[in-house]
This record gives C-alpha cells, structure tokens and sequence, in this order.
C-alpha cells in the first residue's frame, strides 16, 4: 500500500525540509537565543524525522518535527540554565582593568536585558523576538505560531511590560 505523497520518498522529503527548515531554526534560535543549538537542534529534528517517516503521514510532519524540536530544547534550556548560575558566579573574577567603568556599565546592562528576555515566559519571548529580531509582521506570528493575532499583541505586549519591570530594577 503505497502513499502517493509519502515523507519516506525523496523527493517529498527534500521538498519539506526546504520548505520549514529556516522557519523551524529561527522559532529554536528564540528559544535558546543561541544560533548554533538552534542549528543543532533543528538537524536532530529532521534526522528523527527521517528515521521515523515509515510512521509519520505527510499531513502530521510539520507537528511532528516541532514536537522533537521543542522537547529536544526542554533538555537543552534545563542545560543552559545550570551553566549561566555557573558562569554567573565566576564572572566576578574577570580582572580586565584596562575597560573604562562605562564599558562595564554598557556589559552590564546587556547582560541585564538579555536575562530580562530569557526570564519573560517562552510563549511570550518568542513571539516578541520573532518581531523584534527577525522583523515579522503580528499576522506572520500567528500564522506560524497557530494562534490568533489579538494573542501575538498580547504575548509581545506583556514582554515588553516584564522587560522594562527588569531594567527599572537594574539601576
């Protein structure tokens, strides 16, 4: 019993991977923020996918691939967290005299707003970062995301609330 339009075939395969390959690495690079995981990730995905086209209709590959993907980050995210209180805790013996005190402040800063970006919830960091990074129009994020364009201005909105909350606390 043969599928006219199956994953398994080539030609198909080769087609989707085209097709969602960009999309699916930029949703992981706003999730880890980090472009080599996002790539790393992104090809484990479609390797899975590969290995288990026998089982997985063409209709269902997309859901499928984000699936692996984003459990795949779960484990990662739960990684990188152990390593940034890590890094956090001996960062205070970086002894590099020779950057003016207002370099340190603009270090501190970035690193500031880049933990206010990692600590607003996943669901809202994303949709916030798809627009402001990649540029994406409200209507492109739903789309992408599978929810409404009233729940994107809600999600980027209430980022933006929790961000400045951070940075007010910064100083």
């Amino acid at each position: 019993m043969e599928n006219k339009n199956n994953i398994c075939e080539e030609r198909f395969f080769t087609a989707f991977f085209k097709s969602n390959v960009k999309s699916l690495r930029n949703y992981l690079l706003y999730k880890f923020g980090n472009e080599e995981q996002a790539e790393d990730i992104t090809q484990e995905a479609f390797v899975k996918l590969w290995q288990n086209c026998k089982d997985i209709p063409i209709e269902k590959a997309k859901s499928y691939l984000y699936t692996v993907a984003n459990n795949a980050s779960l484990n990662v995210i739960s990684h990188q967290k152990v390593i940034l209180e890590y890094s956090k805790n001996n960062k205070l013996d970086d002894r590099n005299n020779e950057n003016p005190e207002h370099i340190l402040e603009q270090k501190q800063f970035k690193e500031k707003l880049l933990k206010a970006i990692n600590t607003i919830n996943e669901t809202q960091r994303i949709a916030f970062l798809m627009h402001r990074i990649d540029g994406k129009k409200y209507s492109e994020i739903a789309e992408e995301l599978n929810i409404s364009v009233k729940a994107v201005e809600k999600r980027i909105h209430l980022a933006l609330i929790e961000i400045k909350k951070e940075i007010t606390n910064f100083k």
